[in-house]
């Protein structure tokens, strides 16, 4: 059995916790799998910013606990054995990402030193301080992860859609950069539990039926951050509940489906505005999707159809499968942190030098 590397990570809509194991050298994904959070667990998390003290301490270390306990049924899913695990990379839950408050801050919580003893290996976490302390946004992280991967092949786009959006643009001779976009699939999310009572619609199926408000989406796309130029990043509920209050409101749509589908839209809308006003015309060429986003047909159907001249693709025809690359890319970092290499990007995040992330947990 070859030795390997874990990374965990839980995105903005705190679904569930996604662990993958890596071989760093030759990079290689060698088994993922998301495990799903109790429902219970996933709102006390997507409420966890409005939190007390006590009660945000005590959701920290019940986060760490159940990382450790997910960790260890990874390793029995997949028969592997920890005496071959060389480090565990764990992203956390972010609770806030405030990069442009009065003192610049971001926390993401699950206490790691309870992987830490359960296994015995060095844990790498909290990556994002490291970054703001070098008056970087802390966000976003994965444009390293891209360059290492695609940064000797032709000029690329590599946009993830989880609850927010963001890119890298990566290639030979290309300085790599990258922003949070806009919204990913948080709106969307909201809107189908609440006209469809699903956490989600699936494949796109009911935006597909309906009609766009596309003076609506372009209006939207006026507001300052969508104009603002990179380096930049979001705060999860930037695109949370009040927007979708204040400007999707179903009174707005003739029904649920008209309503999904301008939500639809303006995700990729405002990664098409993002891809037009932002990069340059020779890295036009690819965008290869990677999150959950990437399987809402829908959606990369509006991709198409606003940037008919880009190739829009996935991370699976690189071997990579959509869902597991944010969870190998901490792998990857927490493995280089370990070595004391640069894991970090700060063209993609306005840091003033390269440096290495992640605090270790021994």
């Amino acid at each position: 059995m070859p030795n390997f590397a874990l990374g965990l990570m839980s995105g903005t809509s705190a679904d569930g916790l996604t662990v993958c194991a890596v071989s760093v050298r030759p990079f290689k994904v060698l088994h993922f799998k998301n495990y799903v959070y109790p429902p219970a667990l996933q709102q006390k998390l997507l409420k966890a910013y409005s939190l007390r003290a006590p009660e945000l301490s005590a959701l920290h270390f019940e986060l760490g606990r159940l990382y450790a306990q997910i960790v260890q049924k990874f390793l029995r899913d997949f028969h592997l054995s920890p005496n071959h695990l060389l480090v565990i990379g764990s992203h956390g839950q972010t609770v806030y990402h405030g990069p442009h408050d009065k003192i610049p801050n971001t926390l993401q919580i699950g206490e790691p030193s309870f992987l830490a003893a359960a296994f015995g290996k060095p844990v790498v976490s909290d990556f994002r301080p490291a970054d703001m302390a070098l008056n970087g946004e802390g966000a976003p992280l994965i444009p390293f992860f891209d360059e290492y991967i695609w940064g000797r092949s032709a000029p690329k786009i590599l946009l993830n859609v989880g609850g927010i959006s963001n890119f890298s643009v990566v290639g030979k001779n290309i300085q790599t950069f990258g922003f949070d976009v806009g919204p990913g699939n948080t709106l969307i999310d909201l809107a189908a539990q609440q006209l469809l009572h699903k956490p989600f619609d699936k494949n796109g199926q009911t935006a597909a039926q309906g009609s766009p408000d596309t003076a609506l989406v372009r209006r939207l796309l006026r507001q300052a951050y969508f104009v603002q130029k990179p380096p930049k990043s979001l705060d999860k509920n930037t695109f949370g509940q009040a927007y979708l209050d204040k400007y999707f409101p179903p009174k707005r749509f003739a029904c649920a489906a008209d309503c999904l589908a301008t939500l639809t839209y303006f995700t990729a809308a405002a990664v098409a505005r993002a891809v037009t006003d932002f990069v340059p015309k020779t890295c036009q060429k690819e965008l290869v999707v990677s999150g959950g986003g990437c399987y809402n047909k829908t959606l990369l159907t509006y991709l198409q159809e606003l940037l008919p001249h880009v190739k829009i693709t996935t991370t699976l025809s690189y071997g990579i499968d959509p869902q597991a690359k944010e969870s190998a890319a901490f792998a990857l970092f927490a493995w280089l942190a370990l070595h004391k290499h640069t894991n970090h990007c700060p063209r993609a995040t306005g840091a003033s030098r390269a440096t290495i992330l992640g605090k270790i947990s021994l």
